[in-house]
């Protein structure tokens, strides 16, 4: 194994020498609840699929669906349970709010049903525990040996067996939405009805005619949606609202800014901000680029070369070795990111003329590199900007005293032991 943080490697590896350095049949194995879509799948396979996707997100009647379910989600449950919280100066746990929010938004972006997770009562939700058993035994998958957990799948024991249930579970209830879905089109079609709140992503898939009947690449393509939709929209804003909690001066910038944005009689008042509001917010985008920057919801990454290769570093690699570059090491490295490198610093993203700062992807990695950058970054930006700047600019957020933050060994970023704060209303 090879493990490096140098930027012209990674730049190497995920861009000018791409085509050695694919997903491969290992990544498939440890990644093989996903099936074949565009996580796993390389060539031609790949392509095709990304180009699929990359129409699919970028429709307007996606894009329709994505400003009002993240209003609705916002507004219509989120405010509520941290109004009920407060209200009764409950201790909440925002990690798992964050979680249950960014679920409920993915399903519903994905394929048009709430499962209802984000509310006052808490409720358990099948869907979502099988989720977290899944990203747990493929972080397994990653740390030990094919051979053992091979094994414990043979024999049904261990995150093998949670994993076994945890797939039943997911494919239970995905077929019944691609069921659902497809007789609510056909009832759609014989009444003519047109959708103008805006389209999900199973609607669009089912349009397609060469793939409107294959339930196995629908079941993978919708899993694959899923369960990147939620994890990483989820981590990073419980990192980032941590950070900015414990730097009050940042906290007050992001505040200022939002006031700049709005009718200068409702800056000392409760509200909500539009989609479009926060699409002009400067020094919160560049909060949260260094949000991503010292905490990247994908932590960590690993390739294997077709054939021997030399990287720009000067080291050998072969198709034997795995070579692994570390995303939250990337963020704490003196040469890439300056002496300050570990201090929470929005400006290092804004320009002397006060817009942002381009930094390289493969120097910023948050949203992968290369030809697989990251489909969904415009989605993740408008959801964490709309959730952020509700809670900003409405509530304090204080971290309870003696609460450890640390992070969780996963391939999914997140607080060991959750996130527990109070939070208080900041208008009558």
């Amino acid at each position: 194994m090879l493990v490096t943080v140098d930027p012209s490697n990674v730049h190497y590896i995920m861009n000018s020498n791409f085509l050695n350095f694919p997903k491969g049949p290992q990544f498939l194995k440890i990644f093989d609840v996903f099936g074949n879509t565009f996580i796993n799948s390389d060539s031609n396979m790949w392509r095709n699929q990304r180009k699929l996707a990359q129409l699919q997100l970028s429709h307007p009647g996606f894009h329709r669906l994505l400003v009002k379910t993240t209003q609705d989600k916002v507004e219509k449950r989120l405010i509520k349970v941290l109004e009920h919280v407060s209200k009764q100066g409950l201790v909440v746990d925002l990690q798992d709010l964050f979680q249950r929010l960014t679920f409920d938004s993915t399903c519903i972006l994905v394929t048009s049903y709430d499962p209802g997770c984000l509310s006052i009562d808490l409720p358990h939700v099948p869907f979502a525990k099988a989720v977290d058993d899944v990203t747990e035994a493929i972080f397994i998958h990653h740390v030990v040996p094919e051979s053992v957990w091979k094994f414990q799948r043979w024999v049904s024991i261990g995150h093998e067996k949670k994993l076994r249930n945890a797939r039943k579970t997911l494919d239970h209830i995905i077929e019944k939405y691609i069921s659902m879905k497809r007789d609510e089109l056909s009832r759609v079609i014989k009444s003519n009805d047109k959708e103008e709140e805006g389209v999900d992503m199973l609607t669009l898939y089912l349009n397609e005619e060469e793939i409107k009947s294959d339930d196995k690449f629908l079941r993978d393509t919708v899993l694959n949606f899923l369960i990147v939709g939620r994890d990483t929209t989820s981590s990073a804003l419980t990192w980032f609202l941590w950070l900015v909690s414990t730097h009050p001066d940042i906290e007050e910038k992001i505040r200022e800014e939002l006031k700049l944005n709005i009718p200068t009689k409702e800056a000392n008042k409760w509200r909500l901000f539009s989609i479009e509001e926060v699409s002009k917010l400067v020094y919160q985008h560049s909060a949260l680029c260094e949000a991503l920057r010292l905490y990247p919801p994908v932590p960590f990454q690993h390739k294997k070369p077709l054939k021997p290769d030399t990287l720009p570093s000067g080291h050998c690699v072969d198709p034997k070795m795995k070579i692994l570059f570390s995303l939250y090491a990337m963020g704490r490295m003196k040469f890439i990111w300056g002496e300050d490198c570990v201090e929470f610093k929005p400006e290092r993203w804004l320009s002397e003329r006060g817009t942002i700062k381009h930094e390289p992807s493969y120097k910023f990695l948050a949203f992968n590199a290369g030809p697989r950058t990251c489909l969904g970054k415009e989605v993740a930006f408008t959801q964490m900007k709309a959730v952020s700047a509700a809670i900003i600019h409405n509530y304090n957020v204080r971290v309870v005293e003696g609460h450890p933050v640390v992070p969780n060994a996963s391939i999914i970023l997140c607080m060991k032991h959750d996130l527990k704060v109070k939070v208080t209303k900041r208008w009558p």
